[in-house]
């Protein structure tokens, strides 16, 4: 297992992705936990909404269960999104934040939370009260670092500016989903792979030793569907399966492999609750595509390279 450092915190770049675990039996998490830790994985990804909270409490007692030492292990969590009788909305206010995360606590029943995000851009956001919470938090020893989901380069700049030490950027990204780098390749030219729709954050990320964190590694659109074996990317799948081939391992893990080859050292997070998948995707960590493949694989999802 590979690892890198955000902000102090020694944390598996690949990350056992917690959203699902409320539907399955406490025996299953514990197994995919097990299998995970095994494999080198020290970090998980949860939220507050995930499960409406039931994935923090089965995580909380899993943890329990299984006698893991909580100093040994990297807990994210998110807050921000709330439901009403319309549907969803943000909610990045001081009050909704520090009760999130006491609430997240609670469920969990740890003392601390590693790493806190806010889970999507709040359109009425106050970037002072923000600041006020996490400091806040951070003080009473109930959070270590901090971070976001799906934010621009600006909108990270905002919370910096009145002193928040943005720690990770959660955002998509995959073979079926490279929004992230295709602006980039793709500068001062008409395609349509021209128009940036990420904003800058993979390069303001870098720039600011802010961690990526890719999230629906193996999905394609906005949970579509996943892009292994469909019959919609044939070229995708022949390449996945010729790298898969010289590598000794599977095109899952070659799609892991693709995201974990960016210099960005992003962490990438699972969204399995298969102890034998986990076991499959946590191979990836010991395969380093060249660059030459990290295009091929780029250029078979139908992108082209000028």
């Amino acid at each position: 297992m590979n690892y890198t450092n955000v902000r102090g915190i020694n944390a598996s770049r690949i990350m056992m992705g917690c959203m699902r675990i409320a539907d399955k039996p406490l025996q299953q998490t514990e197994d995919l936990i097990v299998e995970a830790v095994r494999a080198g994985v020290n970090a998980f990804d949860l939220a507050d909404i995930y499960g409406k909270g039931d994935c923090e409490k089965v995580f909380g007692v899993a943890f329990k269960d299984l006698g893991l030492k909580r100093e040994e292990y990297i807990v994210q969590t998110k807050c921000g999104i709330r439901y009403a009788d319309f549907g969803k909305y943000y909610d990045f206010s001081a009050e909704h934040i520090l009760s999130s995360a006491e609430n997240s606590l609670k469920r969990m029943n740890t003392e601390y939370i590693d790493v806190l995000l806010l889970h999507r851009p709040d359109a009425l956001i106050e970037p002072e009260e923000v600041a006020a919470a996490f400091a806040k938090l951070r003080a009473a020893g109930k959070v270590r670092a901090f971070g976001v989901s799906n934010s621009s380069a600006v909108q990270i700049q905002m919370l910096e500016k009145y002193g928040v030490d943005v720690a990770v950027n959660q955002m998509q990204f995959s073979l079926g989903h490279t929004l992230l780098v295709d602006g980039g390749v793709n500068v001062n030219t008409r395609k349509d792979e021209a128009v940036i729709r990420a904003g800058d954050a993979l390069e303001y990320c870098r720039l600011r030793n802010i961690t990526m964190q890719a999230w629906s590694p193996l999905q394609y659109g906005f949970f579509e569907g996943v892009f292994i074996g469909n019959e919609k990317f044939p070229e995708l799948n022949a390449e996945l399966d010729r790298l898969a081939e010289k590598y000794n391992c599977t095109p899952t893990a070659i799609a892991f492999a693709w995201i974990l080859r960016h210099p960005a050292k992003m962490q990438v997070i699972t969204g399995t609750t298969s102890p034998e998948r986990m076991r499959e995707i946590c191979a990836s960590a010991e395969v380093e595509l060249t660059r030459e493949e990290w295009y091929s694989l780029y250029t078979a999802t139908g992108k082209t390279v000028s």
